[in-house]
């Protein structure tokens, strides 16, 4: 990634009484813009709110860069009489407002960037939390007024969340994927093709799947699901905001976590965990030769990352064991070794 002309986005979004950001759309998110781009976006200010006069002299610097569907969306935006930003991120670093925020949200879902692909430094201190209903984004202190409104001309205004992220599908639908349950999929989350969530499935902001994969478990902030992996129902994935401190943790391809289980470390390609356990950094895991005799005990973290791994539960015993998925012999060396 260059340093210069990270990303561009030209947003239409919602203000609050006192003309603040609360959330903004970007249907056409660029990453790595062209100089011709960038050149007619850098005179704004990225959390500048343009005004009529602004947009039709973006949409005709637009039209000279060559920009044709950038330019007929500045007037349509225009035209709409809505609130509008230009972003033009220059460089990499974290977000520094909320047109920021959002644009780097939506290059994630945009599947232009994958997740620990761009720097979100800060993020849940600039985005605001937000009512999240069926007349758009309300600010929270703004919503009883709203509430009474509604009620009084004979309507209910239905708030389906209120948090700091949007759901996905109301700013991006990426193609090839299918989501039972909308409101489990929160903006800034990363669907590979053939990807498909359950009704009890959930995907964080900066996580996700390469796709194909079925999704009935959690996948929480930070965690990349490879390809060909299930996670069960029920089952979750540690992230960094759930306890797993700065180990980036995920699941490679051809993976299955089974229902009710769960990983706190990192899987290597091949990996099976049965249904019911959840292995975390700390487990205390014996592992099994191919005679299926007790070779040593380690913590579970000295096996982050290696493939063909099955982790299960001795049923007699209790003890977590972890032996060489039987389609695989590579990893029979590493399950001998003493050191």
């Amino acid at each position: 990634m260059t340093a210069s002309n990270f990303a561009f986005g030209l947003g239409v979004g919602t203000h609050n009484s006192n003309a603040e950001w609360l959330e903004l759309y970007y249907p056409l998110p660029v990453l790595a813009p062209s100089e011709a781009l960038a050149g007619a976006a850098k005179k704004y200010d990225n959390d500048r709110t343009l005004g009529k006069d602004q947009l039709e002299t973006l949409a005709h610097e637009l039209d000279k860069a060559g920009e044709r569907e950038h330019a007929m969306l500045a007037r349509r935006v225009r035209d709409s009489g809505r609130p509008a930003a230009c972003v033009l991120l220059d460089n990499e670093e974290p977000p520094s407002n909320v047109p920021e925020a959002y644009l780097k949200l939506h290059l994630i879902s945009h599947r232009l960037v994958r997740p620990h692909g761009t720097k979100l430094d800060g993020l849940f201190a600039i985005l605001p939390n937000v009512a999240w209903t069926g007349e758009g984004a309300i600010d929270i202190a703004e919503l009883p007024e709203r509430q009474l409104a509604a009620r009084l001309r004979g309507e209910v205004l239905e708030v389906s969340s209120i948090d700091k992220f949007p759901k996905m599908s109301n700013y991006v639908v990426p193609a090839g994927v299918r989501i039972a349950h909308t409101a489990r999929v929160r903006l800034g989350a990363y669907l590979g093709e053939g990807t498909t969530v359950m009704h009890e499935g959930f995907v964080n902001f900066n996580a996700g799947t390469e796709g194909p994969g079925m999704i009935e478990g959690r996948i929480s902030a930070g965690v990349m699901i490879g390809a060909h992996s299930d996670l069960g129902g029920g089952a979750s994935t540690m992230g960094t905001l759930s306890g797993g401190g700065k180990l980036i943790n995920g699941m490679g391809e051809g993976c299955l976590v089974g229902a009710n289980g769960g990983t706190g470390i990192p899987l290597g390609d091949r990996c099976t965990i049965e249904a019911g356990l959840y292995i975390t950094a700390g487990t205390r895991v014996t592992l099994i030769d191919a005679k299926g005799h007790p070779v040593e005990t380690v913590k579970a973290q000295k096996l982050a990352g290696k493939p063909d791994l099955l982790f299960r539960r001795n049923s007699t015993t209790g003890t977590v064991e972890c032996l060489t998925n039987r389609s695989s012999v590579e990893l029979n060396d590493e399950l001998h070794a003493h050191n």
